[in-house]
């Protein structure tokens, strides 16, 4: 098989499981894509295949701890869709998802466009490209099963494990800086995890900057109305169902989720 069949072939597989709720168990290697780059671009074919309204994008490994369980040395990131936003309090049917992880991140929508271009973007320019920021929780799913996942880039052409977005209120003063707000994720009452958006590379609007230069190294860009999820200041959570989980961005702002059996 050529590598253009090879191609072909995974994002068909990857097209057709997402479009009917299942994962795929035994992947040929052969089929494994042999970069990021080649993963990404499969991505885009997966994207193409299905023909869906898009949302934006999803950036993930933005901190140290979750790119070492993900084995890789940077960001990672993929396409999402406008069928999988939801607005918190949101529920779901655990039983329809596939090994479902919360992580709590900042949705970041944008006002103007980043197009491609020959000049890198500078932080500035990111930041007045924002038109809103809301608390957000990214209800991850991957295409292959968590007790047998196929190499990371694999992983990439399934959009990095994109899945259902809930929304939660605007962060109304996000110009004053995210890094300092503190997020805590309770589980049926109970603390789990904590952050701050400090952990995300530092400042939760350099992931978005690293993705509108790598999309400027693929030559489109990013475009207004696109919504992008900046990775998570409280890593990867299993859920379960019977389970209610609640996000607390700073003082005022929630994110809430019950799965129903």
């Amino acid at each position: 098989m050529s590598d253009n069949a090879k191609r072909d072939e995974l994002a068909r597989r990857l097209a057709d499981a997402r479009a009917e709720g299942r994962q795929i168990t035994g992947l040929d290697p052969e089929l494994v894509p042999t970069s990021a780059d080649d993963a990404y671009r499969i991505n885009a074919k997966v994207a193409d295949l299905l023909g869906w309204a898009p949302l934006g994008w999803k950036i993930a490994a933005t901190t140290e701890a979750v790119r070492t369980k993900l084995k890789t040395d940077g960001p990672i990131y993929g396409r999402t869709f406008q069928r999988f936003k939801h607005t918190s309090p949101a529920r779901f049917q655990h039983s329809t998802l596939l090994d479902p992880l919360v992580e709590c991140e900042f949705f970041v929508t944008l006002k103007t466009d980043l197009p491609a271009r020959s000049a890198p973007w500078s932080l500035d320019e990111i930041t007045a490209a924002v038109g809103a920021v809301h608390a957000g929780i990214e209800l991850a799913e991957c295409r292959f099963p968590a007790h047998a996942l196929p190499p990371l880039p694999a992983i990439l052409a399934d959009g990095s494990a994109s899945g259902n977005y809930i929304f939660g209120r605007p962060i109304e003063d996000w110009q004053s800086g995210l890094a300092g707000i503190a997020v805590r994720l309770e589980v049926d009452g109970v603390e789990r995890r904590r952050g701050t958006g400090a952990e995300v590379m530092g400042d939760p609007l350099l992931p978005l900057l690293w993705l509108a230069e790598e999309r400027r190294r693929f030559g489109d860009g990013l475009k207004a109305g696109e919504t992008i999820s900046t990775g998570s200041m409280t890593g990867m959570l299993p859920v379960r169902a019977g389970q209610h989980v609640l996000a607390r961005f700073g003082a005022d702002a929630e994110v809430e989720i019950t799965f129903d059996p």
